[in-house]
């Protein structure tokens, strides 16, 4: 029973159609999914990646319009980083988003960036030996498109080893030095790192608000079983339409998740349609109606 590396990533932001304009229009992944908060349905929550929706590819936003900035801190992740397959893609990248207005700072290997949140990324020569999973986009040539998640770091929370055995002899993550982990999947693997805090957290736009670990469906009963022996206080299965989840606070403070393989996303659309249309969970499609009238409708650049 292993962990097949990343499901998604799941941040907030205070613009919806910035959000689609930035991560669909400006770096070419696939809007893959529109739909509302299960716990809030007044707010968006948006899904972006590959052609598929692949595990891996999934970062996703919850919309709390006019949010207000937040700030990385202790138990928060702070970095994001994506996967390319070559020097030329970071050429490529820091011609396109600097012609966009977004400054970068460009690395050995890699190209580091924040979006319209604040929020931090770093494009980075993929070396993990994951296969590129690609959204396709007229103007991004293939060779340059951003190929999935490979990693992210994050501030840890008092003691820096305190996780250690949680993510080692629970979850099967491989440590790659001091606060250094790799999830080493079936099909992907996955960095996972800790930096020391260098300021309060603040909850907000441009903050990560938890990252979900990719598990085979039928493990899923078996993981939580397993965090729960570990002395972890972790959700019952909930059923969240395109996957199902559990959830747990693990010692540093970050919030993880881990979301089953299946249905996936094209259980209520068409693949060559993801996104195209506003999509809600069973529990809330009686306030359809309301709901179209209070969401500011969101243009699609893949959609004329």
């Amino acid at each position: 029973m292993k962990l097949d590396g990343l499901h998604h990533l799941t941040m907030i932001t205070g613009d919806a159609q910035r959000n689609v304009d930035f991560y669909t229009g400006l770096l070419g992944l696939r809007f893959v999914k529109k739909t509302v908060n299960f716990d809030a349905p007044e707010a968006y929550h948006l899904y972006f990646g590959d052609e598929l929706g692949s595990p891996g590819t999934i970062l996703t936003w919850f919309e709390f319009a006019g949010a207000r900035p937040g700030q990385a801190g202790p138990g928060m992740i702070h970095t994001i980083e994506l996967g390319v397959e070559s020097e030329r893609a970071l050429d490529f990248w820091e011609g396109r988003l600097g012609d966009a207005g977004y400054g970068a700072e460009r690395g050995e290997g890699s190209l580091r960036f924040v979006d319209y949140d604040g929020l931090a990324f770093e494009l980075a020569i993929a070396d993990q030996g994951n296969a590129p999973l690609r959204a396709v986009d007229p103007e991004i040539p293939e060779d340059c498109a951003i190929g999935g998640v490979e990693g992210v770091r994050a501030y840890h929370h008092g003691e820096p080893q305190s996780d250690r055995e949680l993510l080692m002899e629970t979850l099967g993550f491989t440590e790659r030095g001091e606060g250094a982990y790799l999830v080493d999947g079936p099909t992907r693997k996955f960095r996972y790192s800790y930096d020391a805090p260098i300021g309060a957290g603040v909850p907000g736009a441009g903050s990560v608000h938890h990252i979900a670990w990719h598990s085979a469906d039928e493990d899923h009963d078996r993981w939580r079983l397993r965090v729960g022996e570990a002395g972890q206080h972790v959700t019952p299965v909930i059923d969240r339409d395109y996957f199902h989840s559990i959830y747990f606070r693990e010692p540093q403070g970050v919030l993880f998740e881990i979301a089953t393989t299946s249905p996936g996303f094209a259980v209520d659309e068409e693949p060559e349609h993801l996104g195209e249309e506003l999509r809600l969970p069973a529990q809330h499609e009686h306030l359809r109606a309301q709901l179209e009238q209070m969401l500011l409708p969101l243009g699609n650049p893949r959609v004329h």
